[in-house]
């Protein structure tokens, strides 16, 4: 680990560029392992996220299972292509840091915000699956758990970090809101929404003013991670404490 320099590290990785590239595998390894999990059934079960994106899109005409994650890929071959005029240098190892960054995060986030949970409503578990609609989670298989679990890391932080918590600083600074207090509304506003719709719909889970704010501080601080370290950290600590989660390794 000797010889890194962590202030071009830090800086790079938190370019759109890397923000891609880190992202694909998790893309590869859930479209894999949603489509074994599921064992070639037509009614497929799949994230939530996902699938209202799906229908955002089939509302322009995208249709089929495998839409959104053509025009995800294009999109990001379209940013990695732009920001190849910035010549930001690739540099492999890079990723294997993220992803151990990232891990760091989870655990550390996991830790601090049942801390902070426990202390108000006196005793809380150490972790709350922030699986979006994870209502029949525990009902499925490991594998399928595994799948869901990364595909919340992409799919959710595509929809609640990049859409969500991006358009609402890009929209308060069109209103001339100033840009620290952009950032902290956004953040607020996207993680209020990210653990509210975690009780919607028929999958969704039972509302407790415990779980809700747990999901709501750690969506605030997922909202932190991808606006201080990027896409790439955010999606990969997502997907790492909910593969956490549902293997039982916080106990």
């Amino acid at each position: 680990m000797s010889g890194i320099n962590w202030k071009a590290y830090f800086r790079i990785t938190r370019t759109a560029t890397y923000g891609f590239l880190a992202s694909l595998p998790l893309l590869l390894l859930y479209e894999g392992l949603i489509l074994f999990a599921n064992g070639g059934r037509a009614a497929q079960v799949r994230v939530g996220a996902e699938v209202w994106m799906k229908q955002l899109l089939a509302l322009v005409g995208g249709t089929g299972m495998l839409v959104l994650s053509v025009v995800v890929l294009l999109v990001g071959i379209g940013i990695f292509l732009y920001e190849r005029k910035k010549s930001i240098p690739i540099r492999p190892r890079y990723f294997g840091w993220i992803v151990g960054e990232s891990a760091v995060y989870a655990v550390a986030v996991a830790i601090a915000v049942s801390t902070v949970v426990g202390t108000i409503f006196t005793i809380y578990p150490v972790a709350e699956p922030l699986l979006f609609q994870s209502g029949g989670l525990m009902r499925q298989s490991i594998q399928m758990k595994i799948a869901l679990s990364i595909g919340a890391g992409l799919y959710e932080e595509l929809l609640f970090r990049v859409i969500l918590v991006g358009g609402l600083f890009v929209l308060m600074r069109r209103l001339f809101v100033r840009e620290r207090a952009a950032y902290f509304a956004a953040a607020v506003v996207g993680a209020l929404l990210f653990s509210a719709v975690h009780y919607i719909g028929a999958l969704g889970d039972t509302f407790t003013l415990p779980s809700f704010t747990f999901r709501f501080l750690f969506g605030l601080m997922l909202n932190g991670l991808f606006l201080a370290r990027g896409f790439a950290v955010a999606a990969w600590t997502h997907a790492l404490y909910d593969i956490m989660v549902v293997t039982d390794f916080f106990g």
